[in-house]
């Protein structure tokens, strides 16, 4: 029988090389800090945007008043013509478009070319800044317009408001982050900070967009198009 303790990577068998084993500096995968932190974060926050969207399925099913046309409330009127969702179609093709430069930010990072990277992550943060925007547009027009609010709703059910604005602006609230830390560190990226310890920010950067871009996705679903 072969000597599996000559084969393995592990010390004596028995409690002391258990101990040993267990104490000593042993690396299983070959991930930084960081990026390990990023994937625990995501995994917290995909816990807390899984109960808001639940929440919101069950508060939709239960109302007693009919709920609000998404075609009608998030419609614009542009030149006499009434146009449903565009606002929002432009929002989601804005933030898809930014997780394409976010990406191709991370393979020009890994390459070591600095001043495209930087540009990619600053055309990110552009775009993201531009859905914020868009959202706080969309936001004035419910609640200025149509006279939206979390504890009531012209339109239908009350609780529309609530759900839709605690959801929907804590997303916003993410994507204005993301936008600050890309432009940071872009900034760092443009300056050279990365170029003696390697790139690997831009890709936990990465991470985190691709996590914002991946949530509004559910939340287009389940509240523009449901």
């Amino acid at each position: 029988m072969e000597d599996i303790s000559n084969t393995s990577n592990f010390s004596d068998p028995g409690t002391s090389g258990m101990v040993s084993d267990w104490a000593s500096d042993k690396q299983t995968f070959d991930m930084p800090w960081g990026k390990l932190m990023m994937w625990i974060f995501l995994l917290s926050d995909t816990f807390i945007f899984s109960i808001f969207l639940t929440s919101y399925m069950n508060v939709r099913m239960s109302a007693t008043d009919a709920w609000p046309n998404p075609s009608e409330v998030f419609a614009l009127t542009i030149a006499g013509v009434h146009l449903p969702l565009l606002l929002i179609a432009i929002m989601t093709f804005v933030l898809i478009t930014s997780s394409g430069t976010m990406a191709m930010a991370v393979n020009y990072g890994y390459r070591g070319n600095k001043r495209v990277t930087a540009w990619l992550m600053a055309a990110t943060a552009l775009l993201g800044a531009s859905f914020v925007g868009m959202q706080v547009f969309e936001w004035t027009h419910l609640i200025v317009d149509l006279g939206v609010r979390p504890w009531g709703n012209p339109m239908g059910a009350a609780q529309f408001g609530s759900i839709f604005f605690m959801v929907t602006g804590f997303h916003g609230l993410h994507v204005s982050i993301g936008v600050i830390y890309l432009s940071i560190v872009a900034f760092k990226v443009a300056r050279g900070d990365y170029e003696k310890k390697g790139y690997a920010i831009v890709e936990i950067t990465g991470l985190y967009w691709h996590f914002v871009d991946l949530v509004w996705v559910f939340i287009f679903a389940f509240f523009y198009l449901w």
